[in-house]
């Protein structure tokens, strides 16, 4: 990493719902690979064990409302509208977080980079290089938004799955995405054997169907 970059520039996000148990292993990860970094946790407001686990801890929080749709993008789009630092990782409380896998993914940016995907090391489709679902983004290119809604990373009109794909789709179409193999923040996602299922998980199949109908309804806006 070069003398113009250093962790504190960056802020890893983190929505929260639920699940305040993986709290301290996300941060154990976090401390050994980007020490000194900004870490803002997203909350809802009535997540009374996670606002408790966060205060514990003495870990940045900032509440969120809840809605039906959108919550995860919500909560993305509000951290970084409310910090301030140069890149801006698009994470969740199920990550692990491997040392160099900010320097690999900082490797890729450039003037017209501005969104790489990190390796999930279990999705076959991340592991080849072809998707990714967390993102290290770099502020100015956060500032132009989404295709259609500026100055916001994710598309809020998702339930959660599918704003990655926009956010991919809309990055290649301004030749503005890369894919870091080596930047690795591992997924510890109960499909790949990696996480306990819960009532989130056992949830995404009905979450996927209204998603890829909105991703297919929007595909025309940066496909023009």
């Amino acid at each position: 990493m070069g003398d113009l970059v250093t962790y504190e520039d960056l802020v890893i996000l983190v929505p929260m719902l639920g699940r305040r148990e993986q709290v301290r292993p996300l941060l154990a990860s976090i401390e050994a690979s980007t020490p000194g970094c900004r870490v803002l946790f997203l909350v809802t407001p009535n997540d009374a064990e996670v606002i408790s686990e966060l205060t514990r801890l003495g870990q940045e929080q900032h509440t969120v409302p809840r809605r039906p749709r959108g919550d995860y993008a919500r909560k993305i789009n509000t951290g970084y509208r409310i910090s301030r630092e140069p890149w801006i990782f698009t994470g969740a409380i199920d990550l692990r977080f491997h040392p160099g896998w900010f320097e690999a993914a900082i490797a890729k940016m450039s003037d017209t980079i501005g969104v790489v995907g990190t390796n999930d090391m279990g999705n076959p489709m991340v592991i080849a290089g072809l998707h990714a679902t967390h993102f290290l983004v770099a502020r100015w290119y956060a500032n132009i938004g989404t295709i259609d809604e500026p100055c916001s990373i994710f598309c809020e009109q998702y339930a959660h799955e599918f704003v990655d794909n926009e956010l991919i789709a809309t990055a290649r179409h301004r030749g503005a995405y890369a894919h870091a193999d080596d930047a690795l923040v591992e997924h510890m996602h109960p499909h790949w054997g990696k996480g306990a299922d819960d009532l989130l998980y056992q949830q995404q199949p009905s979450r996927m169907r209204i998603g890829v109908k909105i991703f297919r309804r929007r595909a025309h806006l940066w496909e023009s």
